[in-house]
C-alpha cells in the first residue's frame, strides 16, 4: 500500500488574464536627439503625469525585506520616434483632440530651472516651437491617432 500523496491532483491554477488598459501613455522624440537628450526629455515629459492624473500611479512598491519603493506607473509609457515634421503633425492632432500633454522644445537645453522653462515656451508662438518631445495620455484610439507616422523608438 502506497502512502504517496500525488502533488498532482488538484486542478492547475488558470493563468491571471494580462491586465488591459484602455488608455495609453505615449511620448513622441525627435528622431535626431542624442541619447542622454533622449532620456532627459522623456524623464522631463512624464514627470506631470501623475500630478494631474493621479489614476495613473500604482501602488508603492516593497521588496522582500520590507523596504518601500516610491509608486510608478500602472502601464507601461510607450516610446515612439519620428521627424521634426512628424512632431508638428502631432502637436497639431493632440491640440485638435484636446487630450493632455506636455512638450518639450529645443530652447529646454539650454535653461537651468524650472520657471525659465517655462518662460522659454511662453516666448514662443504655437507654430513656432521648436519640438523635440511630446507626451501625451488618453484613450487608446486618440492617442494612436495623434502619433500616427511615428514609429516605436528602437
Amino acid at each position: 500500500m502506497s502512502t504517496h500523496v500525488s502533488t498532482h491532483d488538484a486542478a492547475p491554477a488558470a493563468p491571471a488574464a494580462p491586465v488591459r488598459f484602455d488608455t495609453k501613455i505615449a511620448v513622441l522624440l525627435r528622431e535626431d536627439l542624442e541619447t542622454w537628450q533622449r532620456l532627459n526629455v522623456t524623464a522631463f515629459l512624464v514627470s506631470g503625469l501623475g500630478a494631474q492624473f493621479p489614476e495613473v500611479i500604482g501602488e508603492p512598491y516593497e521588496d522582500a525585506d520590507a523596504v518601500g519603493y516610491l509608486p510608478m506607473f500602472r502601464q507601461p509609457v510607450l516610446v515612439f520616434e519620428g521627424t521634426k515634421e512628424t512632431l508638428t503633425n502631432a502637436h497639431a492632432r493632440v491640440l485638435s483632440r484636446a487630450l493632455p500633454r506636455a512638450l518639450f522644445t529645443s530652447d529646454l537645453f539650454t535653461t537651468g530651472n524650472d520657471r525659465d522653462n517655462r518662460a522659454a515656451v511662453r516666448a514662443v508662438p504655437t507654430a513656432g516651437l521648436d519640438l523635440v518631445g511630446l507626451a501625451v495620455y488618453g484613450p487608446k484610439n486618440a492617442v494612436d491617432k495623434v502619433l500616427k507616422g511615428a514609429r516605436m523608438h528602437p
